[in-house]
């Protein structure tokens, strides 16, 4: 009994000694909310106040003391992401990983952002003011990385804390540019489709611009109204398991004091952005003299992407315009050295690069480049061809200025110079949303646009050596898509076509009006909004679009050959109004039949592979509607079978049995079961938590979701085989400025403000999101003061 007693206090010394040893590991690695830190460089003290869900409000007697703050609680939450984020472009994600992102780091490596962020930052001004508070932030975020505990996420992926530089900020911009472009996914699968198929295969893919869809109207100021204003499948592979969110598409409208309650300007704003943990925004209020900033900031960025203050509000959507051209290259008969040029051969410039790979030695690999930009051939499995394929991207061939005009948003004073920062964005290709206080409203579409000649499709790869498919002009950023103040009292964006720009229709990847027309519907008829009617509307998740899809099909269906537990199914079906909640069956049943209906009608004719490549663009969601609503096209044949053409009418029917079937095999034979909630889930998950042992420590949820794909609350999610729907992708924050009532706009994150896992604003917000409640955005100080949860003092240190 002694010897067992004696053991069994052994055990508890050790159980007490690891319980211990994990509570002080927990409490080292929390990041710090209160207490007294001694900083470099620091001019005067800065107050921090964290508020309930761990939200910094910086106050400083200079701005750029107030930068140097934010770096280093920034990093404190989210160094694990700026970490990531800054491997992207310079081919470091293998060191991390290891060889399953080889292919990843050759393409990023191959685009040349880091190159022409290093040439960038070699000409940039040092003492531009715009440099100067980035350094004061990158100084705030090395403090962290030389002083600060060493986040889980380095320990268990062995790997090392190191500075932060100049080139990193301008990397980290470099991957957001990429991630909102889509003619990386588009272009070499059009061109496929019309090589092997002909150009009979195009005609309904809806890849053109639809004039009589829903478009986002121009409205250029008058002289009197300028016064009035100065008063107030390429790469899908390579993306699959990719550790950090992409950007995908967004919604935004602004409301003039006209249709208003309190006359006064509302600003709404939900970039949908690929989820993950941590979510990709992080929210800080920072105050200096002359300077007040409540923005959401991109993981080692230092000026706030969207953001608001007294006087004005800013956000933003994708653009969705083409930046990105293929070019088939022609090499030199017996000499692959040289390619043609409409000016003769050319060498081919060699780049070499190395690449770290966890566990393994470094890889070296060599690429050729030609005026256009990399060839693709050999970096890009998916690149087949034996023509080499070259990709030209505006980001890497004109000047830098993207960072100049992220600081001029941030600081500007009223609409005349928000406006003059503008142009300074020449990708990617965003629309800026604007709202002020005294009651203007505007939306611009930003990026640096050029004309091609008229007889080019830029859809598909271009010929590189006859020189007749290169631009014939760089437009001026007058002549890009805008509307200020216009007459109908509102701007809004959700990926859509905008109207033509002197005559012309601009090419581009935008999104199906779905989301566009329910936009215009809701706000059109309304003149009295206020904060919870838009809050209301952010969480819309009807689609009239889906709604006239079923119509359109049921016209196919043969009612005689149908079950009765079937014929009940399609009774409910169209009566649906398109509106997707969780206790729903019809969203259920609609997303089965489409996806049946997409495989059938298009997979014969494009193969595994290819269909595959289609449902990761935006084609195949224009494409929906308009091929429910057509009786005849090339495509309704099965090219499989050689006795028979099949119409229309075989595919739908096909497709809803087939649907049908699946649903009851899935869950049961009672249709009542077959709710939005068992299929459409989100789980926000966490780079490491990829491994199942840590998935339940580092990922938050799942949690079934209301929303689908190409409403308002749009939360995306890819058609396949599995039947289940997944979230992929969705609102970023939900965001609502009111301008009678700035003290109490709201906004919301999906998970939480920090990236900590030991940190108790981890997933803070995700019951709140997942529910659709807001928060209030605090900027009144007195108020942040009296409700504060901690307060953070940093001081020069003696």
């Amino acid at each position: 009994m002694k010897v067992f007693k004696k053991l069994l206090w052994i055990v508890l010394g050790i159980v007490a000694i690891m319980a211990l040893s994990s509570a002080i590991y927990v409490y080292t690695h929390t990041p710090e909310y209160v207490g007294n830190i001694e900083t470099d460089k620091l001019s005067n003290k800065v107050e921090v106040y964290f508020d309930t869900y761990g939200i910094p409000h910086i106050y400083g007697e200079k701005e750029e003391d107030a930068l140097r703050v934010l770096g280093y609680v920034h990093a404190q939450d989210r160094l694990w992401q700026m970490e990531l984020l800054r491997r992207i472009s310079i081919g470091g994600l293998s060191e991390v990983f290891g060889e399953d992102m080889i292919k990843t780091d050759k393409f990023f490596l191959s685009l040349g952002i880091d190159d022409a962020s290093q040439k960038t930052v070699e000409n940039v001004s040092k003492d531009s003011p715009m440099v100067v508070l980035s350094q004061a932030y990158l100084d705030g975020i090395n403090q962290f990385i030389a002083e600060g505990p060493t986040p889980i996420e380095f320990h268990l992926t062995s790997l090392e804390k190191t500075p932060f530089t100049l080139k990193d900020i301008y990397n980290t911009v470099g991957y957001m540019a990429f991630s909102f472009a889509m003619a990386h996914k588009t272009d070499p699968l059009l061109t496929n489709i019309k090589n092997q198929l002909g150009p009979a295969y195009l005609t309904d893919l809806e890849i053109g611009v639809d004039p009589k869809s829903t478009l986002i109207k121009n409205y250029k100021p008058s002289i009197r109204d300028s016064i009035k204003n100065e008063i107030a499948g390429l790469v899908s592979e390579v993306l699959k398991d990719f550790p950090v969110p992409q950007f995908e598409g967004s919604n935004s409208w602004v409301i003039a004091p006209g249709k208003t309650k309190n006359g006064k300007v509302i600003l709404a704003n939900d970039p949908h952005i690929g989820f993950a943990q941590p979510s990709v925004w992080y929210e800080a209020h920072v105050n200096a003299p002359n300077y007040e900033k409540y923005g959401y900031h991109l993981a080692g960025v230092p000026f706030p992407l969207l953001g608001h203050d007294r006087k004005l509000a800013y956000g933003l959507t994708m653009f969705e315009n083409d930046d990105i051209d293929f070019y088939y290259e022609e090499e030199k008969p017996n000499d692959s050295s040289f390619y043609k040029t409409s000016a003769g051969w050319k060498k081919y410039e060699l780049v070499t690069k190395t690449i770290k790979v966890k566990g393994e030695d470094d890889l070296n690999f060599t690429f050729k480049k030609t005026h256009h930009g990399p060839i693709l051939n050999g970096i890009a499995d998916q690149v087949i061809d034996q023509r080499p394929i070259a990709m030209s991207w505006i980001y890497t061939k004109l000047e830098n200025k993207v960072m100049d005009a992220l600081y001029g948003m941030s600081h500007a004073q009223n609409l005349s110079e928000f406006k003059k920062a503008l142009p300074d964005i020449h990708a990617p290709g965003l629309n800026i949303m604007y709202g002020d206080a005294v009651g203007n409203v505007g939306w611009f579409a930003t990026a640096k646009l050029y004309q091609m000649p008229d007889s080019t499709n830029t859809k598909f790869i271009l010929e590189g050596s006859t020189g007749k498919d290169e631009p014939v002009r760089y437009l001026d950023f007058t002549e890009n898509p805008i509307a200020i103040n216009p007459s109908w009292n509102y701007v809004y964006s959700a990926n859509n076509q905008p109207d033509s720009i002197n005559g012309k229709f601009y090419p581009g990847y935008y999104l199906p009006e779905n989301r566009a027309k329910r936009i215009v519907t809701l706000l059109e008829p309304k003149n009295d909004w206020d904060r919870d009617a838009v809050q209301e509307m952010l969480l819309d998740a009807t689609s009239g679009v889906n709604a006239k899809v079923v119509t359109n099909l049921a016209k196919s269906i043969e009612v005689k050959e149908m079950t009765k537990a079937q014929i009940s199914v399609l009774d409910k079906m169209n009566v649906w109004d398109g509106n997707s909640q969780l206790q729903q069956i019809e969203p259920t049943v609609y997303h089965r039949w489409i996806y049946f209906l997409l495989k059938n009608t298009f997979e014969d004719e494009l193969g595994t592979q290819m269909f595959q490549q289609m449902l990761d663009t935006h084609f195949h969601k224009r494409l929906i509607a308009p091929m429910a609503a057509k009786d005849n096209s090339v495509w309704w044949d099965d090219v499989n079978t050689t006795d028979s053409v099949e119409t229309k009418n075989d595919r739908v029917n096909l497709s809803f049995r087939q649907a049908f079937q699946s649903l009851e095999e899935d869950f049961g034979e009672d249709p009542n079961k077959w709710t939005w909630d068992k299929v459409h889930t989100l789980e926000h998950g966490h780079p490491i938590g990829q491994i199942n042992a840590l998935r339940s420590f580092f990922n938050v949820g799942p949690f079934p979701v209301s929303g689908t794909r190409e409403v308002i609350n749009n939360m995306y999610f890819k058609y396949d085989d599995t039947g289940l729907y997944p979230a992929t992708s969705g609102p970023s924050t939900r965001r609502v400025i009111d301008f009678s009532d700035i003290e109490n706009s709201t906004s919301i994150l999906p998970t939480g403000q920090s990236g900590n896992p030991f940190s108790e604003h981890y997933e803070d917000q995700a019951e709140m999101y997942n529910q659709g409640k807001f928060r209030k955005m605090m900027m009144n100080r007195e108020e942040i003061i009296k409700t504060q949860e901690s307060l953070l003092i940093f001081e020069p240190k003696k």
